[in-house]
């Protein structure tokens, strides 16, 4: 898992909105849908000694003009085939993936009754559940995920905020059930400058070397909430 690099730093899918003056009696208009991608890639094993190099002729065969290309650090080694056989299938890159239901604000306030109250389980979006799915295990803000898909919940505090990270278990995006919790992380948070009209999320890979890691970015209205992820 250490060896990966980063091949796609960032895939970001936003159904935004224009923003609107608010009005009495505004009714918001129908959310979209969000998502952030991390796509990520492995290189493949060095060629074993003796193996002839792409693009290179074999021993005694004519040269035929054409030069000997380089070949990337990624490229598959040449291995001897038989006759007949399909090409050998590309490994399929493994992708971390955030999608998530993305309302507008459309003049409303956020922390009423009706619209993310202060200290009830929020489903971080609108309509469906917000999910995580991970071909990779994960570290997300200190707490392991092995691979697969998790259903994320915001709980909104005064003193602070908690991301909630629950097993999938076919629930819907109105329901919390306790027994699904995973983990609870605490989210750093942020005053925006500039509100926000719609509800973002990001997957923010970090171009550092090493494991591959970065940070999990939310915002909506005036409030940024963060924390960190990275392979395990």
């Amino acid at each position: 898992m250490r060896s990966a690099q980063l091949l796609v730093p960032l895939m970001l899918i936003l159904a935004g909105g224009a923003s609107a003056h608010a009005q009495t009696g505004l009714r918001a208009s129908p959310s979209g849908r969000g998502t952030s991608e991390v796509t990520l890639s492995y290189p493949r094993p060095p060629a074993p000694a003796g193996a002839p190099t792409p693009g290179a002729p074999s021993a005694g065969a004519p040269a035929t003009g054409v030069p000997a290309t380089a070949v990337p650090a990624t490229a598959v080694p040449a291995t001897a085939t038989p006759a007949g056989s399909p090409p050998a299938a590309a490994p399929k890159p493994l992708i971390i993936r955030l999608d998530y239901g993305q309302p507008h604000l459309r003049g409303r306030t956020l922390h009423t009754d009706s619209l993310v109250p202060y200290d009830k389980p929020w489903r971080a979006g609108a309509n469906g559940p917000t999910t995580l799915t991970t071909d990779v295990d994960l570290v997300l803000g200190g707490t392991p995920l092995p691979k697969g898909t998790y259903i994320l919940l915001l709980l909104p505090g005064r003193a602070g905020w908690k991301l909630i990270v629950q097993k999938s278990a076919g629930q819907g995006g109105m329901t919390y059930e306790a027994a699904n919790d995973v983990a609870r992380i605490d989210l750093r948070r942020g005053e925006l400058s500039s509100p926000i009209e719609s509800l973002t999320m990001w997957l923010i890979p970090s171009l550092d070397p090493g494991t591959p890691h970065g940070e999990l970015r939310i915002a909506w209205g005036g409030e940024e909430l963060a924390t960190t992820w990275s392979l395990r």
